[in-house]
């Protein structure tokens, strides 16, 4: 493959990045076959030795989608992280969709009942004195109040294990690259067997 097919190749699986992060990676695979033809080997051979551009492209993703979670804590960090991580294959995804999506439910649903609860409460707390609740208004006021504060403690808890399952993905993930890691580094010519 030459050098501009594989450059193409590469562009193409890296679209939808900004483009300066394409730019600098393209920057440095420029450079890896500017080396190797300095260093007397054909264009054909350090595509190969550099491996598929479109799996490369797939990492280099992942790791670009990881860094942003790193490097700005929000939903769309955390958005592209998560999409990282199962872009990694398709076997992850027969393992970890379903765990994903079974853990991301009852978060959910515990982030829906905690929103309810802050609702309830104030509404307890805002209607309570002009009802004939049982205590009397003083009940129905510290009643609203612990059950919005509940609710509130139960929504920080929530987003608190978001913050930990996207950083357990955002580990996994590391750890599944550094396994690929050597399949793609370039091989080296008269490496010790």
């Amino acid at each position: 493959m030459t050098r501009e097919a594989f450059i193409a190749r590469l562009r193409e699986g890296l679209r939808g990045l900004p483009a300066h992060a394409v730019a600098d990676i393209v920057a440095d695979y420029e450079t890896h076959f500017a080396d190797g033809v300095a260093a007397g080997r054909s264009e054909d051979e350090v595509a190969a030795g550099l491996g598929d551009p479109a799996r490369l492209a797939r990492e280099l993703r992942a790791e670009t989608g990881l860094k942003r979670w790193e490097q700005e804590r929000s939903p769309g960090g955390a958005i592209s992280a998560v999409v990282a991580v199962l872009g990694l294959g398709a076997f992850d995804l027969f393992i970890l969709l379903p765990v994903l999506m079974a853990v991301g439910g009852a978060v959910f649903g515990v982030g829906i009942a905690s929103i309810a609860g802050l609702f309830a409460g104030g509404a307890m707390f805002a209607a309570g004195p002009f009802t004939d609740f049982p205590g009397g208004p003083a009940a129905a006021l510290l009643g609203g109040l612990g059950i919005m504060s509940g609710a509130t403690a139960l929504g920080a808890v929530v987003v608190l294990v978001c913050i930990g399952i996207v950083n357990a993905l955002v580990w996994y993930a590391r750890l599944h690259f550094r396994l690929l890691k050597p399949a793609l580094e370039p091989k080296t010519e008269g490496a010790a067997q």
